[in-house]
Formats: C-alpha cells, structure tokens, sequence
C-alpha cells in the first residue's frame, strides 16, 4: 500500500498524483489508518492510562456544563452548583439559581434546566443517582439509559461510559469530529454519525480508545484548530486528506 508523502496542489486542475485520498479507502485501510494515527499522536502528548478522573455522577455532570466551556470554567461552575446543596437540593432550587451557580459555562440559561431534568429523572430512576450499574449492563442499554436523560446526548453517554466504566465506546466531540474528518478517517457527516462510524472502525479496547480520545482532542485544541490549523507542525500531516489537497491552506473547519 503506498500512503502519499507529499501535498497535493490545491488546483483540481493541476491533480496527477492518482492516489485516492484515505476517505475514498476501505474499512481496513482506514482502521490502519486510525491505529497509526494513536501511534503517531502518543510521542506528542504521552501515554494516557485510563483511570476514572472523578465520580460517574460527577462527570455527568461535568460534561454537560463543558459543552463550549473551557475546562477551568466547567470546573468552576461545577464547584459553585455544588454550593447549592446536595443533588435534592439543586433540582429544587429556582432555575435562575443554578442558571446563575453555573455562570463560567456557556449558555447557563439552557444548561441550567436541562441539569435538573437530568437530575430529577436519576433521582426517580431504580438506581438513583448511583450509576454504579453502568458496569454491568450491555453497553447498547448502558447507553440508552443515559441518552433517554434529558439533555445526554451520545458524546457524554459515550463520556461516561469510557471514562469511568472502561466501556468499549469512543466519545467524539468538536475536536475529535474535526481532526479524523480533515484527516479522512471518516468522510463529512454530523457528530452522531461519526461515533458509529469511527466506533466501526476502531478496537475495542477501552484504554486504545481512551487515549486516542483524549490525544486527538489535544491535537485539536493545539494544532488541528478551527481557523488557520498549524499544518507546518502537525505530525499527521503526511497521511491527512486535508493537507494533501490544500498543503497549508487548509481553510476553517465548517462542521
């Protein structure tokens, strides 16, 4: 199998090079593709073994306050939720007072009541608000348990499920979604579909899937950017779609 080394011209016109970009791969090469990528990104940002960074309730949580926040803002909010009481206490209180505990997140005002909806149906759930049965449960019901809370979507069922269950899921956010579609991993599509797809593709191996995760969100945050990506320091720039067909011209990311 020969892999393209070098840039494409940005022209259509001036293309001779007939080696098909790796979105017009099969499955297997674009597995392999996956693999070397994990490989290619662990010198970059390290190994990252897989142990739980907080409580699965916790991270539930959390990731629901992190959608466009930063991570200092999202555990900024998540401390002062948690000045407002136990779990009981923050589904009774006013929306506007959590609305307002959760002010470092973006969109407060939507986040707010989307949280104690969530709370409120775990609180009311079998289980409770312990999600110590995700353990055990088939993954296919372990997400559908969480997705049918108000608010989770598969991003943070996917989330929990890997971060702190070691379930065989591979949660793709903004950064992930970018980076393996510029690279051509997967062909352009919503973020939903991209965890079917690049779940397809990938081992089921929580750690491998861990790690890939959170290097790839990484690479995304520091070099595979929405506006003017860094491709002069990008070590995947070699095998990426993207640069093959604008070298260091890749525009902004349109997702």
């Amino acid at each position: 199998m020969r892999w393209r080394a070098t840039a494409r011209p940005a022209s259509p016109e001036a293309v001779t090079d007939p080696t098909p970009l790796n979105v017009a791969r099969p499955d297997d090469e674009r597995a392999a593709l996956l693999v070397w990528m994990h490989g290619t990104l662990r010198p970059e940002y390290g190994e990252r073994p897989l142990t739980p960074r907080r409580e699965p309730l916790h991270e539930l949580i959390s990731t629901i306050l992190s959608q466009r926040t930063t991570h200092a803002d999202e555990e900024a909010a998540y401390r002062e939720l948690r000045t407002l009481g136990d779990w009981d206490a923050i589904i009774a209180a006013p929306v506007e007072a959590v609305a307002h505990a959760i002010r470092r997140s973006n969109y407060p005002e939507s986040k707010a009541p989307r949280i104690q909806a969530t709370l409120a149906a775990l609180r009311d759930s079998p289980g409770g608000y312990d999600l110590d049965h995700l353990r055990d449960l088939p993954v296919k019901d372990a997400l559908k348990f969480l997705t049918d809370l108000p608010g989770v979507g598969i991003k943070t069922a996917s989330l929990v499920l890997l971060f702190n269950f070691a379930r065989p899921v591979f949660p793709v956010d903004t950064h992930v979604h970018r980076v393996t579609t510029r690279v051509g991993a997967i062909p352009k599509m919503g973020e939903q579909a991209a965890h079917r797809a690049l779940l397809k593709l990938l081992p089921p191996d929580p750690a491998f899937l861990y790690e890939l995760h959170v290097n790839l969100l990484r690479h995304g945050q520091r070099v595979c950017s929405w506006y003017d990506p860094k491709c002069g320091a990008c070590v995947l720039r070699f095998r990426c779609d993207a640069h093959a067909q604008y070298g260091d011209g890749v525009p902004a990311w349109k997702g």
